[in-house]
């Protein structure tokens, strides 16, 4: 079955019933013909021998030596039937016993032979003697039969009959037909030897068509079609290998064109969600990927098997689709503020989906927010001191201090509060250069326990006013490092004097120096009550104050941590906070190691 279903078979197959229909079409006609011509020669010779018998009836008065004459005439197939007037009859018959022979009543009984005696006519038949109901029943019985009227000397009608065997004609068939097919199976044999060369020969360039077009199909563009001839096939393996190099091409011009797209669509900070019209999500990169799991985590839902949008993307994303316009909207998500710019996708001239551009703005909002904190953060710090020096200053103006005394007692609160003011201005303007990277470092080689030393010393009195006990641990194989003292020297005062301010009676100040791999690492840890976990990511920023109702007294201007943080990352340094509320604080700051540069 598999061999009737490769072309090869079909081939073979088409050509070998085609010759075989030829041979057998040829074989019939060539039996039958001849077959019709050995019985055309002995119906000729028949009436050869039927025109002498009846020329030796007619001539010879010895009727006797006419019949011995013309039996001499006769074979063994071949019967002589000699009638006069109908009546009297002679029968020259041959001496075989397997042949039939002609009687005067086959005659009588043919309607077609008697017309020789009735009509006078001459008359040539093929009939079976044995069984005249069925003539061919029995085709070995069959006879030619040819008939001749004649008149003898005495003018008496009479007619002669020879009938002979057509059994040498069917030996001569049988014969024949036996060569034919002999003749038949060797060009059958031989038509299919030379179909499978054929269909082989034409095959071959298809097979390996066959096998190129398959590996097209795994991605083999370099794989080719074998030139063999340069017919037909040939120009179709020449336009099968053009057909390869062109689909080289332009699949490395999609797959170029894909990776370009794809880069493009993974190196953009934006997201970008690629809508199908029945708001299946077809592409997405990065950025969206991480939109859509902060979506899904927040719903409790899997990221493989859903696919679904947040309800605002779905509202609007069915409106962009409806109203055929491009659509904003912005939602906040896990924490963060996303802006979505949804805008319809069109295959021609009807829209097949939608595009979304989702832009990260929590930075932007965040920023929005601390610029509207820092003017309502500066509006309160100035406003107080402001208010007390319009109002002191108002009571001198109107007089209303009576004694020297007071007058200097309101005259120190002005001072004390434009003090206040200049401080707040200052580290304002320290936090802005520092920002904007105008900070100027002035490294020294410095003896850090003296360094310490000198930074405990500072606030000993201090810490002994209330009770704190202040040490300097310091553990360092090195003794001297790289710094600017004088900015360290400022972040640590802001830390110690931080930890004093919010740590109670009896409490400890401790401040750590260790020796790192890769630099120098200060802690200052107190025992104090400590900063709420939520405001743990904010303590850097400016303005911040762990005291909430920002009451005076000593508290500071919420600009220190904002200005050390600068200091510390300008020594290309971190700093970290860890607290607990009711454990205390500590302050890490981590420097790394230093040369100091020839001058």
């Amino acid at each position: 079955m598999i061999l009737f279903r490769s072309v090869v078979g079909k081939l073979w197959a088409t050509i070998l019933l085609l010759v075989s229909f030829v041979l057998f079409v040829l074989t019939v006609l060539m039996l039958e013909f001849i077959e019709n011509y050995h019985v055309n020669v002995a119906e000729e010779e028949l009436n050869q021998l039927a025109t002498k018998v009846s020329n030796i009836m007619e001539r010879h008065q010895d009727r006797d030596l006419a019949i011995s004459i013309s039996r001499e005439l006769t074979d063994d197939l071949t019967d002589i039937l000699i009638i006069e007037n109908e009546k009297e009859n002679e029968i020259l018959s041959n001496k075989s016993d397997k042949i039939p022979h002609l009687q005067y009543k086959n005659i009588q009984n043919d309607p077609e032979l008697r017309k020789v005696l009735t009509d006078r006519k001459e008359v040539s038949k093929r009939t079976n003697l044995v069984n005249t109901v069925n003539q061919v029943e029995n085709n070995e019985d069959e006879v030619l039969i040819v008939g001749i009227p004649y008149k003898d000397k005495d003018n008496e009608n009479g007619a002669v009959f020879i009938s002979q065997s057509l059994l040498a004609v069917q030996e001569t068939t049988k014969h024949t037909t036996q060569f034919i097919l002999l003749a038949a199976g060797i060009a059958i044999v031989l038509t299919t030897i030379f179909a499978f060369f054929l269909s082989t020969r034409i095959t071959y360039p298809l097979r390996k068509m066959k096998e190129v077009a398959q590996n097209l199909a795994r991605g083999e563009f370099d794989t080719s079609v074998p030139i063999m001839s340069n017919d037909e096939i040939g120009d179709l393996g020449i336009a099968f290998n053009q057909m390869g190099k062109q689909l080289k091409f332009h699949i490395n011009a999609l797959s170029q064109e894909k990776e370009h797209l794809t880069n493009i669509l993974s190196s953009m900070a934006d997201g970008v969600i690629t809508l199908n019209i029945d708001g299946s999500i077809l592409i997405t990169n990065p950025p969206a990927e991480r939109f859509l799991q902060a979506w899904y985590f927040e719903q409790g839902k899997n990221v493989q098997k859903h696919q679904e949008l947040p309800i605002e993307v779905k509202q609007l994303f069915e409106y962009v689709v409806t109203m055929n316009k491009e659509q904003a909207h912005e939602i906040t998500l896990q924490g963060r503020s996303w802006v979505i710019l949804m805008s319809p996708l069109y295959n021609q001239s009807y829209v097949r989906g939608a595009v979304a551009v989702l832009r990260d703005m929590t930075e932007e909002r965040r920023l929005d927010k601390l610029r509207k904190d820092f003017i309502a953060n500066v509006s309160h710090e100035l406003r107080t001191p402001i208010s007390m020096l319009q109002g002191y200053s108002e009571a001198i103006v109107d007089d209303i201090a009576s004694s020297e005394e007071e007058k200097k007692e309101i005259a120190q609160i002005i001072y004390d509060e434009s003090l206040r003011m200049g401080r707040l201005v200052n580290d304002l303007l320290d936090l802005a250069r520092m920002e904007a990277g105008h900070i100027t470092l002035n490294h020294e080689t410095v003896n850090v326990e003296q360094f310490i030393d000198k930074i405990v010393r500072k606030f000993q009195g201090i810490a002994r006013e209330k009770s704190i006990y202040i040490e300097g641990k310091i553990q360092l194989v090195e003794k001297e490092y790289v710094f600017d003292p004088d900015k360290i020297e400022q972040v640590l005062t802001n830390l110690v004097d931080n930890a004093i301010r919010h740590t109670a009676e009896n409490g400890s100040v401790i401040i750590n120096v260790d020796m790192k791999e890769n630099g120098l690492m200060i802690r200052v840890k107190d025992s104090g009550s400590g900063i709420p976990e939520e405001d743990l990511p904010f303590v850097f920023e400016r303005f911040y104050k762990a005291d909430k109702a920002r009451t005076r007294g000593r508290s500071g201007t919420g600009l220190g941590l904002a200005i050390a943080k600068n200091i510390v990352e300008a020594h290309h340094g971190k700093i970290q906070v860890h607290s607990k509320i009711g454990e205390g604080t500590t302050f890490s700051i981590i420097l790394p190691r230093k040369k100091l540069e020839a001058e």
